[in-house]
């Protein structure tokens, strides 16, 4: 761990005092030094003036709002402009036009320089709890649509730009559902986030709204008013320039200013003068390594009228080369001379996020395709299009350049050249029709993802006849997008056939060749010829189509709305338990004034650490340098390792200038007389390197599967699948605060699941009695397991830090070293044996389970009863199976959401799958045949079966059927499938059964002398709404005194952060039950607390206010703090959980694009302690679900390293990725007395339901094969076959066919 001085807490601001109202005193200046000195700007009406002479240019926005302002919502998740947490308002006056402009930015990207005279509104500055909330932060409360928290002032920010966008207009639907398209959300499955957005729609229907605290008939009023951002007085008198030249920062505002700044630049470069030209700064989300890069000047280039101008000639339109992505949209879509600027508006909208393009500049990212080969889409376009580029050079004076000449010339020297303005042509041809169209093909529809393939086509067309054309490919492993001239010379004076078609596109496949080592290189190449087809298909000369479709491309449709249902059980038996009641601080959280953990200011003289992570699997690690002529940020004060652990201490597994520093790190490994590293589970079995399953841990295997296989009509021997991993993604990433106490004692702010086990670990490492350790752990921004054990090592490397240093140490993992370090589910191979009668009944099942649980054991030892337990689900007759828990020399594995459940799921619908196929049977058939009794139930899951009462599965299964009209529409999707070929559609339908288990669980209630109340408990608000359900447990177990005033008692209760000095035995959050054992342990704080306060309610002889008992109970000493420790041993420790989801899919066969066109859930939860809270646990779960079956890709290199490690690379659900019609059902089954108040978990089990997404796609693969084998005049008795998981794009475009079009033309070219 490398620690640091934070540089910004030096940071000279001329005024930081604050006086009356919300301005801060100027500095006493004269206006002249002001205006040559300062840096003007106002944050939330809050007015700033820093000393330009004393700003670090590459300072940016995030790091002053967080390091240096009172305003702590805007949030760091990733850094790279990739998740929208960090979004801030940015309102810029024009004083010539005399109106603001109102735009949203990434303030980890923006340079804090560049905001100069500048107003930022953040997601307080909205509203907040002491001026009252924003109704943006009231709708997303009152829908349910903030979990964890941590993501929803961005989202707040964003929903706002884009009501501002709207304020002289209504505000639509459509634009409601793109306001956070941008923005990432890994807990809520963004349903209720986009209905939040869509009750401020002027079209919306407000039954179509989903679940939310509202009355159905009627919202709050949304105060038009508010829709207007004030921009602050005092800004627009200081509208003045920057001096130019005297300072780091510096900005020209005209080209010959430029090129004399420029010139003196060169003529200082001889000295090592680096400079760097500034327009949005957003490439250094993608080239990160610029942010470490030191540099002497930086010139912003946004103020140069050349270059910040949009003009339309009679020749085209002419584009200043810093004009924002989101300007040029606006302009192009105003331009109706020709449909292709339209379309070019229209593809542009899908680069990026609004977020980015409203900073990110044309010019930019040209010159990022340019100098060094960044995957650019507006370089392929703009190709297509006939684009020029003007150029100025220091060298060659000023030129004028086609994009194809520019694109393909040598890089463009570093301030040398400099891209003034972009040209794109009027193709004025009024003898010949233009086609002109553009392509790509991401993995997300909408944006925000780079596309494996982009392409754009334009091409003059007479009578069908092709006079011309431009043919323009990029992003698929090449330098540069290019042109395919030789097709288009091929092309050009030919009628359109499909022998053209068929030899064109032959040649492409010469053209469009990535580079070796490209990812996905046949899936890329095969994008190609689909585009193309697509472009061409219109011009083809045949015979009257056919009534089967094959003589046509079916034409892509909008994707429709996104919409949904839910039903909610609404139970007052417990009032309040039971009520659907908001999240307990959701408008804290949207308004970002919820602390986590690095919202906590930093004490006097806290350092910074950053982790130094390996990368090799196998090694000895002989010394840790800074590499050579590297420039180490000043402030870095040591390098924290194993050895600085204290001597009686055990060693333990162990922001911006920290994480610099450690990036410079150059660790010397040694390998020698070392064995090979251990990289696969089958090199650890053959080396007999295995971690011990306990015997109490291992699962019980059922009946004798010997005799279950002789009794087969047919079997599958030995088939193998194989399951990769899952990051975790939450929003916060680890971080942890340390801070030195007096003797010798130590206080961690972390935010982890298990602070018990961090304790424990803090004062082992550190060689301390557990006394004089304390854990605090207030919320944490998302977990799902990863911040179980992986919290530990963050936490006590910060704690050994401070007691080396005695200072206070904090760290904030970086997202790439947070994904690096902390792993994710467990990768395994499986190979099974089945045995299954004729008519689908399984008779037997043989398992062997390889499962890589990396270099420690962590908690992987619960991997495998996990895996069985969610396996049983159906009735294999009998099953046995062989566990081997594999320790490589890889990143040790943590237990995420659902740890094992979900690969057993899988697991048991790939074998239903292979076993309908083998059959030639509908999978539906298979499962329904073995779907348990609750005889059957019984012998596979013992005791956990519970009352046959308790088991509604079957009865769900039916339900669902008729709810979601399956039957009707299985015939529907069969028919669509029979009449288009290039689009095809799965349905299906899977159950589920998720053991859970109690496990020991603390709490305490105190009530305060003014009768309000506050609660402890053992659990982590994650976001899973422990603190709600605990608040309402209270609220109903206090009521139970029937005192005046109790039934409002829930608003009197606060539920506080975990201390371990407090609350011991916390145990651990995780396995979905531990809002129920932190209700139990409430519930019986409280009838303590009743206990002894019957008596005074029994003395007052009549009716008592709550406060008036309260008071009494302080007059006569009445103890009112009770703890306890509610422990499961009287009942079952464990429970099952059912649901069943169908899910309906539609594949485009040329892209391989799965989209989910539907979802109902059917979801058992008991009696649900908060049907709100749950409803939202069900949906979240299901779309993280959904990212691991068909979309997050965890890619390792050769040794184990990962790559896929940024939000540019690995790709989470978003909002367009989630099914279009998305229904929810909440199953009240009654009464389970062995239940607490007869509840059931909701946070892990409906993950498992995503498989029905994968199970769907894999029927429209299978309908895709079919097709294709006729094509080929193939038998088509052979479809068995497996679809991986992630089932991603190139995934499923593979098992279609990657010459799919290849194949279609030659099959059709036969037929006729």
């Amino acid at each position: 761990m490398v620690i640091n001085v934070y540089p910004l807490e030096s940071l000279p601001v001329e005024q930081f005092v604050t006086a009356t109202g919300r301005d801060y005193q100027p500095v006493r200046a004269t206006r002249q030094i002001r205006e040559k000195m300062s840096l003007v700007f106002a944050i939330n009406g809050q007015r700033f003036e820093l000393a330009l002479s004393s700003v670090d240019p590459s300072t940016t926005l995030l790091e002053f709002l967080r390091y240096q302002s009172p305003f702590k919502s805007v949030k760091l998740s990733c850094g790279e402009g990739g998740c929208g947490a960090c979004v801030v308002l940015l309102s810029r006056y024009d004083p010539v036009l005399q109106n603001v402009e109102d735009f949203t930015v990434s303030s980890c990207l923006t340079l804090l320089c560049s905001i100069n005279h500048c107003s930022i509104t953040t997601s307080e500055g909205l509203g907040n709890s002491r001026e009252g909330f924003h109704t943006i932060h009231n709708r997303l409360s009152g829908f349910h649509a903030s979990q964890c928290g941590f993501c929803t002032p961005g989202m707040s920010v964003s929903l706002f730009s884009a009501l501002l966008d709207s304020s002289s207009s209504e505000f639509t639907v459509l634009e409601a559902e793109k306001a956070v398209s941008g923005n990432l959300c890994r807990c809520t499955g963004y349903r209720p986030i986009v209905d939040a957005c869509k009750s401020f729609a002027a079209d919306v229907d407000i039954e179509d709204l989903g679940f939310n605290s509202f009355c159905k008939n009627s919202l709050p009023p949304f105060d038009s008013e508010k829709r207007v951002c004030s921009f602050p007085e005092f800004l627009k008198d200081e509208m003045k320039s920057i001096d130019s030249g005297m300072h780091r920062w510096c900005s020209p505002g005209s080209v010959e200013e430029l090129q004399r700044l420029l010139q003196g630049a060169r003529k200082a470069n001889s000295v090592g003068l680096s400079v760097k030209l500034v327009a949005g700064n957003t490439s250094t989300g993608y080239y990160k390594d610029e942010r470490d890069r030191h540099y002497d000047k930086y010139v912003d280039i946004t103020r140069i009228r050349e270059m910040k101008e949009i003009r339309e000639t009679q020749n085209g339109v002419e584009i200043g080369a810093v004009v924002t992505i989101s300007k040029v949209i606006a302009a192009l879509k105003e331009i109706r001379v020709e449909k292709m600027f339209g379309k070019l508006a229209a593809h542009m909208e899908k680069i990026a996020a609004r977020f980015i393009r409203n900073f990110g500049s044309i010019g930019g990212n040209l010159v990022m395709a340019q100098r060094k080969q960044f995957p650019s889409d507006m370089a392929t376009i703009l190709l297509a299009a006939g684009a020029s580029v003007n150029i100025m050079s220091l060298s060659r004076g000023l030129e004028k350049v086609t994009l194809e000449q520019f694109l393909q010339g040598p890089p463009l020297e570093d301030y040398y050249d400099l891209v003034l303005t972009i040209e794109i042509p009027f193709w004025h041809h009024r003898s010949s029709e233009l086609l002109f169209e553009t392509y790509r093909a991401a993995p997300r529809p909408n944006g925000s993802a780079l596309a494996y393939l982009n392409a754009a086509f334009l091409a003059q067309v007479k009578d069908r006849m092709v006079i011309n054309c431009r043919l323009a490919f990029g992003a698929y492993g090449t330098k540069h997008a290019i042109r395919c001239k030789e097709v288009e010379e091929f092309l050009s004076g030919k009628l359109i056939t499909d022998n053209v078609l068929s030899e064109a596109i032959t040649l492409l496949g010469k053209s469009v060749v990535p580079q070796e080592g490209t990812s996905n290189l046949a899936y890329r190449s095969s994008l190609a010829p689909g585009f193309l087809f697509n472009f061409f298909h219109s011009l083809i000369i045949t015979e009257k189509p056919s009534s089967n479709g094959y003589y046509h491309l079916d034409q892509p449709k909008p994707l429709p709305m996104l919409s949904s249902s839910q039903h909610v059980p609404i139970n007052d038996e417990y009032f309040p338990v039971g009520e659907p009641v908001t999240k307990s601080g959701a408008s804290l959280q949207a308004s970002g004034e919820a602390v986590y953990v690095d919202d906590i200011p930093a004490p006097a003289n806290c350092l910074y650490g950053a982790f130094i992570y390996s990368t090799k699997p196998y090694a000895k690690v002989k010394g840790i340098s800074f590499k050579e002529n590297s420039v180490v940020p000043d402030g870095v004060l040591a390098v924290i390792s194993y050895k600085d652990v204290p001597k009686g201490g055990q060693n333990i597994d162990t922001q911006r200038h920290a994480d610099t520093a450690a990036n410079l790190a150059l660790v010397e490994y040694e390998t020698e007389d070392l064995e090979p590293p251990i990289l696969s589970v089958e090199d650890a079995v053959k080396k007999s390197s295995l971690f011990e399953i306990y015997p109490f841990l291992y699962p019980q295997q059922v009946g004798d599967t010997s005799k279950g296989m002789s009794e087969a009509d047919h079997r599958i021997i030995s088939s193998e699948i194989r399951l990769g991993s899952q990051y975790f993604f939450y929003m916060e990433t680890q971080t942890a605060l340390a801070v030195p106490d007096e003797d010798s004692s130590i206080v961690v702010y972390s935010s982890c699941q298990t602070p018990q086990y961090v304790h424990s670990s803090v004062a082992a490492c550190l060689g301390i009695p557990e006394n004089k350790v304390r854990i605090i752990t207030r919320r944490v921004g998302g977990g799902f397991g990863g911040k179980a054990v992986k919290a530990m090592p963050v936490a006590t490397a910060c704690a050994v830090a401070a007691n080396k240093l005695q200072r206070p140490v904090r760290t904030y993992v970086n997202r790439k070293t947070d994904m690096i370090m902390t792993g994710g589910r467990h990768p395994m191979k499986i190979t099974y044996s089945v045995g299954f009668k004729s008519t689908g009944k399984i008779t037997a099942l043989e398992l062997e389970i390889l499962i890589d649980a990396g270099a420690t054991l962590g908690l992987s030892m619960l991997i495998p009863s996990n895996i069985i337990g969610a396996l049983k689900k159906y009735n294999w007759g009998a099953l046995s199976f062989d566990f081997k828990l594999c320790k490589t020399n890889l990143l040790s594995k943590a237990i995420m959401r659902a740890p094992g459940d979900v690969q057993g799921t899988y697991i048991a619908e790939a074998i239903i799958e292979n076993v309908a196929s083998s059959l030639s049977l509908e999978a539906d058939t298979i499962r329904k045949i073995n779907l348990h009794t609750y005889d059957s139930l019984a012998l596979f899951y013992k005791d956990g079966a519970g009352e046959p009462h308790e088991y509604t599965l079957s009865s769900m299964w039916d339900k669902l059927g008729v709810s979601s009209n399956f039957e009707e529409r299985v015939s529907i999707v069969r028919e669509f499938n029979e009449s288009n070929i290039w689009r095809k559609r799965g349905i299906s339908r899977v159950p589920i059964i998720y053991p859970v288990s109690m496990f020991a669980t603390p709490g305490r209630v105190s009530v305060l002398s003014d009768g309000t109340v506050v609660v402890e408990v053992g659990g982590i608000e994650l976001g899973q709404g422990l603190w709600t359900k605990v608040k309402q447990m209270a609220g109903y177990a206090l009521g139970l005194l029937q005192c005046d005033g109790t039934e409002e008692l829930v608003d009197k209760i606060r539920v506080v952060q975990s201390d371990t000095l407090s609350m011991v035995q916390g145990n651990f959050t995780g396995g979905s039950t531990t809002s129920e054992g932190s209700c139990a342990a409430v519930r019986l704080c409280c009838e303590t607390l009743v206990k002894r306060l019957k008596p005074l309610i029994e003395k007052s002889g009549g009716p008592i206010s709550w406060n008036n008992l309260i008071s009494q109970a302080y007059a006569q000493s009445v103890n009112l703090s009770a703890s306890d420790l509610y422990t499961p041993e009287e009942t079952p420790t464990q429970y099952l959980n059912y649901g069943v989801a169908v899910s309906e899919v539609e594949i485009d066969l040329v892209t391989g694009q799965t989209t989910v066109l539907q979802t109902d859930i059917l979801y058992d939860s008991g009696k649900s302690l908060n049907p709100a809270v749950d409803l939202g646990q069900i949906e979240g779960a299901f779309v993280q679900g959904l990212g691991f079956f068909m979309l997050e890709e965890y890619i390792t290199d050769s040794e184990g390293l990962l790559l896929t490690d940024s939000t540019w690379t690995y790709k989470i659900p978003t909002v367009d990725t989630i099914p279009r019609q998305f229904n929810v059902e909440i199953l009240n089954s009654g009464h389970h007395e062995k239940r607490v108040l007869s509840s059931k978990a909701s946070g892990e089990p409906p993950l498992l339901l995503a498989a029905s997404v994968h199970c769907a796609t894999r029927e429209a693969v299978k309908e895709a094969r079919k097709q294709l084998r006729m094509w080929k005049g193939v038998n088509d008795s052979e479809l068995m076959f497996q679809l991986p998981v992630p089932a991603t794009m190139p995934v499923v475009k593979e098992l279609c066919g990657l010459d799919i079009v290849e194949s279609y033309l030659e099959w059709k070219s036969s037929v006729n």
